[in-house]
């Protein structure tokens, strides 16, 4: 049995709200719980868990227990708290979003890097969600109770995002969505030289089984515990030990991109969740670790970008597109790596 994992709001019996919920897998090893639970809860440091088992918040099967409990196949985890989850206790702010188009019925908002879109575990203000209700009242409520969200992309990806104003755009946006109809293109940098012109990678996606925080591609008799995912990649330029594409997608799952690329060798640059933030395809010269670090500072966080986003307007059923210029951090990271090549070429030669 996979690992499940949810987010409750509703009270107990006894007025504790549960925060998160776990059932062990059949395969698990016997491992200390506050050890499991840092691989499952993000953000959440070991001193937060040790700190939640002492004051008889972390449940197994029921029963209260200590952060030294340890887990075993099938065990029902529950994470009570007497105050409901920060994410239920939405607050506007006033924080400036980057609005690249807006109507009666949406707006599309270019978001930067660094920004979460809504409030969850460790992330409760400074997100896209704050600054939506600040600015706007009645915003309509995703199948998530999400004010406004059609769809989502990382904090650390940067890029443009639909926002619906109202029921009617919410319901017509969310089944484009749904029926893969809308248009995403994001640009990305990844590791090593990716040999096809261009390619489409297929792959169930679901929760990786031992790292709750990251995604993985299953395929074969294990398929079903992911869900379908098509993404499209084109290489847009080549650049030695790293290779700039495009890529369309045609599902939205969670990570897709990072999944989809890492599971065809081409971790994205930088990421950090999913490997990238090593030195995954060049020479051991000293010089070279160097540069790669110069290109890390530049760029600190994954390179992927959400360029173009198109849709059918849910009112005048025009088809609007939008594009974005890649943004400076990704800018100068490309250029770094498009001196080295050059460099690289000459001293060939």
């Amino acid at each position: 049995m996979e690992h499940t994992v949810e987010n409750f709001s509703e009270e107990d019996d006894n007025d504790l709200y549960e925060h998160h919920a776990f059932v062990v897998e059949k395969g698990q090893k016997p491992l200390r719980i506050d050890k499991y639970l840092m691989n499952f809860v993000e953000n959440a440091t070991r001193n937060k868990i040790q700190n939640a088992a002492k004051n008889g918040s972390i449940y197994v099967n029921g029963t209260p227990v200590k952060q030294n409990y340890k887990v075993k196949p099938l065990d029902n985890i529950r994470v009570l708290f007497t105050h409901p989850p920060h994410e239920q206790l939405l607050v506007g702010e006033a924080i400036d979003i980057d609005v690249v188009y807006e109507d009666d019925s949406l707006l599309v908002v270019n978001k930067p890097a660094g920004m979460v879109v809504h409030p969850g575990h460790g992330n409760y203000s400074g997100t896209l969600i704050n600054a939506l209700i600040y600015r706007f009242d009645n915003l309509p409520n995703n199948s998530s109770d999400r004010p406004g969200l059609v769809h989502r992309i990382d904090k650390d990806t940067s890029g443009l995002l639909v926002v619906a104003k109202t029921e009617q755009a919410m319901a017509h946006l969310s089944l484009q969505f749904a029926e893969k109809t809308s248009e995403r293109e994001y640009v990305a940098l990844v590791w090593g030289n990716v040999e096809e012109d261009e390619g489409t990678v297929e792959g169930n996606i679901g929760r990786h089984p031992k790292n709750r925080l990251q995604n993985t591609v299953f395929f074969g008799e294990e398929a079903d515990k992911g869900k379908p995912a098509v993404t499209h990649y084109k290489v847009l330029e080549r650049l030695g030990y790293v290779t700039l594409v495009s890529c369309k997608l045609e599902t939205g799952r969670t990570h897709q991109i990072r999944v989809h690329m890492k599971h065809i060798g081409h971790t994205l640059f930088n990421d950090e969740r999913y490997g990238g933030e090593k030195i995954l395809k060049g020479t051991t010269f000293t010089k070279y670790k160097q540069f790669v670090e110069n290109c890390f500072k530049v760029l600190p966080r994954q390179a992927l970008h959400a360029k173009t986003l198109g849709f059918e307007h849910p009112k005048t059923g025009e088809f609007l597109r939008f594009n974005t210029e890649i943004p400076e951090d990704i800018a100068n990271c490309i250029e770094k790596w498009r001196g080295y090549a050059k460099h690289q070429e000459l001293s060939e030669d």
